[in-house]
């Protein structure tokens, strides 16, 4: 929706980002983009964590909307699995958590974020890993989704996204499991050429253990990962703080027993009907 510049702050003399909108929309375009940059920068202004992009300033000149913005210096992590594939558990766990830790002051503030996906978190070299890009966050103004318009990368979207309905905290927390699955694994645990068979195996299949796509991932990420990308929002983890936790200390957690490891392989038992919405 836009273009990024490095630029110099010639007030203060700091290096900022400068995220203005792409020209050549239409005027009906314009308006409707205009609107969700705004609320970009209104939401992650709202934020302010270490592990959230900063945002300075948002200001209209000449007719062009810009928002000014903390400057990273890093690589997003889609690069680098591009690049590198699969993720060492502990490298994997440390950026997840992270993105969790900054998850979860957004959703203190009832602010959800509803597209994590690898484009949107940076690594930086010896600071903290920063997410970014709240240009589809809900706010707390009680907006919701329209059936049948996703908002998101389908890739990473929860089920209750793909059907339209209302989302909460625990739909990042879903995007986050799939991003955890990925860096894993090298690959996403929901496939499809097409989109629509992508959105049903979101919605109704199980995911492959990450063993079957890496085997050196030990066994207690069958357990995180299922509570993680649960289909019913009731069987996930409650908050991303929860998900942090359990991220940060996840050597210290019990191996699943084999009888767990089964039932953790199982058909979802709770699913979200695509055509009424209900959580069966």
């Amino acid at each position: 929706m836009g273009c990024v510049y490095k630029a110099l702050d010639p007030v203060i003399g700091r290096t900022v980002a400068i995220k203005t909108l792409t020209a050549g929309l239409g005027e009906e375009e314009l308006a409707e983009f205009k609107r969700r940059f705004f609320r970009e920068a209104r939401t992650a202004g709202r934020i302010a964590h270490p592990n959230v992009v900063t945002i300075y300033d948002v200001v209209e000149a000449d007719g062009t909307p810009f928002i000014a913005m903390e400057y990273v210096e890093g690589r997003t992590l889609r690069s680098i699995l591009d690049a590198e594939g699969a993720l060492a558990p502990e490298r994997a766990c440390r950026i997840a958590a992270q993105v969790a830790a900054g998850l979860a002051a957004a959703h203190k503030l009832f602010i959800v974020h509803r597209d994590v996906k690898p484009a949107n978190i940076m690594i930086t070299a010896g600071a903290p890993v920063k997410l970014m890009d709240f240009g589809i966050a809900k706010l707390p103004d009680g907006t919701k989704t329209q059936t049948g318009l996703i908002l998101g990368s389908p890739i990473y979207v929860a089920p209750e996204q793909v059907i339209g309905q209302s989302v909460d905290g625990r739909s990042d927390v879903f995007s986050l499991g799939v991003v955890l699955y990925e860096m894993l694994t090298g690959t996403v645990p929901f496939g499809g050429m097409a989109v629509g068979a992508l959105l049903y195996s979101v919605i109704n299949e199980a995911h492959p253990p990450p063993s079957a796509h890496n085997t050196s991932v030990p066994a207690v990420f069958e357990r995180i990962l299922a509570r993680a990308l649960a289909k019913h929002p009731d069987d996930r983890y409650q908050d991303a703080e929860e998900f942090a936790r359990d991220l940060r200390g996840w050597r210290a957690l019990p191996r699943p027993t084999p009888e767990e490891l089964a039932s953790l392989r199982e058909p979802p038992r709770r699913t979200l009907d695509r055509r009424t919405g209900r959580r069966e």
